[in-house]
């Protein structure tokens, strides 16, 4: 059965869709079956993989609002190895439609359950807010991976993801967890970069991750190229970084 992890962080710029993309690619790489599921309007991860938003005629929006499988909307990255149910703007209005329609929030996992053992991960890629597409991720995942700016407003806001989470469980998903914390762009020549890393690393232990994402250009460059850092420039430190994820992902698994 697949592992479903919700990436997701309503602070934008944190890294979420480099993210997704990246160890997408990192876990492809490892051989994984990867699915990747672009639930954010702006399509970034979408575009990021190489495949061009504008162009399609089906996406994940059509899926949310049943009027195609999944299977339907499904189409692959060449640049990274994996299978993407992909967005565009069209999804924003999605967030109104499904308003109006029963079992609104389950969407999207009725939807992944019918690709059945297909797939030995499912990425979902969240938009930058606590919204109904954001519900609809955290319903359908078994996990949630969160990326974060260790800079003081992220550790505000982690405390109401945190809530978000707990309120999911409680009503909606009692299997859900965090899976982990995630550091992004990170500077260890910042000092109050080093304290938020520390007081991550107090409060929530080995909920989060080993591996740093440091401040890296290349991952800055790769989705204009519509390819992974992976694939862009597999040495760089971001590239290196996202693969030493994969790998901590794979070993926390194997652990279990």
């Amino acid at each position: 059965m697949a592992r479903i992890l919700a990436i997701t962080n309503q602070k934008g710029g944190v890294g979420k869709t480099t993210t997704t993309v990246n160890l997408a690619a990192g876990l492809a790489l490892a051989g994984r079956r990867v699915l990747l599921v672009d639930l954010d309007p702006q399509g970034n991860a979408t575009m990021g993989s190489g495949i061009d938003k504008r162009a399609l005629t089906a996406t994940v929006y059509h899926v949310l609002l049943g009027e195609k499988a999944i299977d339907a909307v499904r189409v692959r990255s060449q640049a990274g190895n994996y299978d993407v149910i992909p967005a565009n703007r069209e999804l924003a209005g999605a967030e109104v439609e499904l308003v109006d329609l029963e079992r609104r929030e389950v969407r999207l996992k009725e939807g992944l359950a019918a690709l059945g053992d297909q797939y030995d991960f499912v990425l979902i890629d969240c938009p930058p807010a606590l919204n109904l597409l954001t519900v609809n991720a955290l319903v359908a995942a078994q996990a949630v991976m969160i990326p974060m700016q260790c800079e003081y407003y992220a550790l505000e806001g982690l405390s109401d993801l945190v809530n978000t989470v707990k309120r999911v469980r409680a009503n909606l998903n009692p299997e859900l967890d965090i899976e982990g914390l995630l550091r992004t762009m990170y500077d260890p020549r910042n000092t109050l970069g080093q304290q938020v890393s520390e007081q991550l690393q107090q409060h929530f232990g080995d909920k989060v991750y080993r591996t740093v994402i440091p401040r890296n250009v290349r991952l800055a460059e790769a989705p204009s190229y519509g390819v992974p850092a992976l694939s862009y420039d597999r040495q760089s430190k971001g590239a290196l970084a996202y693969l030493a994820l994969a790998g901590e992902i794979l070993g926390k698994q194997a652990a279990n």
